[in-house]
């Protein structure tokens, strides 16, 4: 059994820790709502953006549309795998890489995502051919365009039969679903097509081709915000249960403590009244 100096010390160390987690959740929950913020104000563009290319893309001569066709012989995939560049977060990262088995290994390439992503998928012995953190860091649109810009011409350049972006996708601070979402080809949908007939200028080809990057770029900074959220409340999350976790350990620990030094103090006492009593015979 662990001597007092030993408990005590115990103590003080677990009460440290609970005030790192407590202080790392409430920096996540303050992040969190940024987070949110930016991940709300975008999804009115994308899904306009979405519509108005489904609606447009069954009229067409889809030969004419480049990113609706695929340019490989080979069935090769690239897959996106997004997380974050730091731990402490529950399984936030580790259900991306379950998401990413699903594929044969000997036909994948990976686009890393983040730190954790690039250990990852190292780790594991995937094909990396490309990796980006700052992205996650400032999650700007000009960032997230470098990089489907350079998925695009790859795609086009016959390097991918298809590209999917595997992410968390935010529901609420405890839950995250992770999404695998085919980016390229653009997938043609035949729901809810609009029936009203608009004029274009100069015509529907030309305007498709031009409207479709824009959405490979929304659709990625879309994903990219939807996971640092996801991040953010995986991460309030955990150390809201390792801080309860502490202070529950604690409490255990201050009990056995208060009971040894009962029973040393009872110890005590003990000697010294047979120590009197000795005296007094």
């Amino acid at each position: 059994m662990a001597n007092l100096k030993e408990i005590r010390s115990r103590i003080s160390s677990i009460s440290s820790t609970m005030k790192i987690t407590s202080a790392m959740k409430m920096v996540s929950a303050a992040k969190l709502k940024k987070a949110q913020d930016r991940m709300t104000n975008i999804k009115p563009y994308s899904l306009g953006i979405s519509t108005m290319i489904q609606n447009l893309l069954p009229s067409v001569n889809l030969s004419d549309i480049e990113l609706v066709n695929n340019f490989c012989s080979e069935n090769k995939v690239l897959i996106i795998p997004i997380t974050s560049n730091r731990g402490l977060c529950g399984g936030f990262n580790a259900n991306i890489l379950k998401a990413a088995r699903k594929y044969d290994q000997s036909k994948v390439e990976v686009f890393a995502i983040g730190k954790k992503s690039i250990e990852m998928f190292k780790r594991n012995k995937y094909n990396i051919v490309s990796n980006n953190t700052s992205v996650i860091e400032e999650s700007s649109v000009s960032a997230c365009k470098l990089i489907s810009d350079k998925i695009i011409n790859d795609f086009v350049a016959g390097k991918w039969s298809r590209v999917e972006v595997v992410y968390n996708k935010f529901k609420n601070t405890a839950t995250q679903i992770i999404q695998t979402e085919q980016l390229l080809p653009i997938k043609i949908e035949n729901n809810n097509i609009s029936t009203k007939d608009y004029i274009f200028e100069p015509n529907k080809s030309t305007i498709i081709n031009d409207l479709i990057p824009n959405k490979i770029h929304t659709h990625f900074f879309e994903a990219i915000l939807n996971s640092i959220a996801s991040e953010h409340g995986a991460r309030m999350t955990a150390m809201h249960k390792a801080t309860d976790n502490a202070n529950e350990l604690k409490q255990t620990l201050t009990l056995s403590y208060n009971r040894q030094r009962q029973a040393a103090i009872t110890n005590e006492i003990l000697e010294i009244v047979a120590g009197a009593e000795a005296l007094n015979g």
